[in-house]
């Protein structure tokens, strides 16, 4: 990712942060692949950046990075004290009517993933529905903690796992599930309208240095608001 790319996926600045409106695909630190992460992108504009948390490599969505040590430190006890208010957008498999639910299934991990351990470490996920389709709900979660694949196992193991999430049981997305007349070409194959887990940090709330609020929200990228474009189109 070049520097002008970089910059115009800041979703908000000041002399103390700046949050990024981060793609699906990239990590936040660099990976065993060699490919650069994002904070060492981010060191090349601001070189005492630092990240204040992490998202998965394929979830998009707000990442905020300090300019500072005080400020990464303001940050760092904020999400520790589980201060910072977290929103996650995810588009799932089901129809999931959900109000203000609260899933606090403790979870662990392996080199396979997370999965439910009443010996695990306490974990809570809050769950509103946004918008239900014929087959797929559009979902609001609001982690307060911050374990590994947290929404991801909280939301599979109450029976609507994320679009794509094939980890944890997750289906492809095809436009021939929804649009009635689907005509493919004869030779063709169809590909899925979302090719990768449909999750979204859409926003952070947090406080500055000198105790003001910041709220910074992500656009929907556009793999996914196209997928959901399809399914307002196709929802009868």
């Amino acid at each position: 990712m070049k520097e002008k790319e970089f910059k115009s996926l800041i979703i908000f600045e000041n002399d103390n942060y700046f949050a990024f409106n981060k793609p699906s695909g990239i990590t936040v630190l660099a990976d065993r692949s060699g490919e650069k992460g994002l904070l060492e992108i981010a060191k090349t504009i601001y070189p005492t950046a630092q990240a204040c948390h992490r998202i998965d490599k394929e979830t998009s969505g707000v990442l905020l990075f300090a300019k500072s040590p005080d400020a990464y430190r303001e940050a760092s006890l904020q999400f520790q004290n589980r201060e910072v208010k977290k929103i996650y957008h995810a588009i799932v498999n089901g129809k999931a009517d959900f109000s203000n639910f609260r899933e606090a299934s403790s979870l662990s991990n392996d080199n396979k993933g997370a999965f439910v351990d009443k010996h695990g470490k306490a974990s809570v996920t809050e769950f509103s529905t946004l918008e239900i389709f014929k087959y797929h709900t559009l979902i609001e979660c609001r982690p307060e903690t911050g374990r590994m694949h947290q929404i991801r196992v909280h939301l599979a193991i109450n029976g609507f796992p994320i679009i794509a999430d094939s980890l944890y049981g997750g289906q492809p997305f095809f436009l021939s599930d929804i649009k009635k007349k689907f005509n493919l070409g004869k030779y063709e194959d169809e590909r899925p309208l979302i090719s990768r887990v449909a999750l979204h940090a859409f926003g952070l709330i947090f406080k500055d240095l000198d105790g003001s609020i910041i709220t910074a929200e992500a656009p929907m990228p556009k793999d996914l608001a196209a997928g959901l474009s399809q399914l307002r189109k196709n929802n009868n």
